[in-house]
C-alpha cells in the first residue's frame, strides 16, 4: 500500500495537480492550461486518482452545460505543505546538485 501511495503522490502530473489546486479550485479546462503540457486524458486519469486517494474533491454544479471543479481536500493540503517543503528543499540545493551532477557526468565521459 505504501507503495501505491507515493507512486501516486509522486508522479510529476499528480505533483503538478496538486500544486496548482494549492492555489485556488479549478474548472477542468482551466487546469488543463495551467499544467500544460499535459493531455486531456492524463489530466483526467490524474484527477480521478487524486480523487481516488482522497486528495482531490469534485464538485458537479447543476447547470446547463455542468460545471465541474475541483479542488484540494484536507488531506490534499496537508500533501501540499510537503510538497512545498520538498520543492523548497529542492530549489536551496539545485545549484550543489548541478555541480555533483556536473563532476559524476565528467567521470563518466
Amino acid at each position: 500500500m505504501i507503495r501505491s501511495v507515493l507512486e501516486r503522490v509522486g508522479d510529476k502530473w499528480s505533483v503538478a495537480v496538486v500544486c496548482q489546486l494549492g492555489e485556488s479550485t479549478y474548472r477542468f479546462n482551466e487546469l488543463r492550461r495551467l499544467v500544460s503540457p499535459i493531455t486531456q486524458r492524463m489530466l483526467s486519469a490524474t484527477l480521478r486518482g487524486l480523487e481516488r486517494d482522497g486528495l482531490v474533491s469534485r464538485t458537479v454544479h447543476p447547470t446547463s452545460p455542468p460545471r465541474v471543479d475541483y479542488a484540494l481536500t484536507g488531506r490534499g493540503r496537508s500533501l501540499l505543505v510537503v510538497l512545498r517543503d520538498l520543492a523548497g528543499w529542492a530549489e536551496a540545493h539545485a545549484e550543489e546538485i548541478g555541480s555533483s551532477r556536473a563532476e559524476f557526468d565528467q567521470r563518466e565521459a
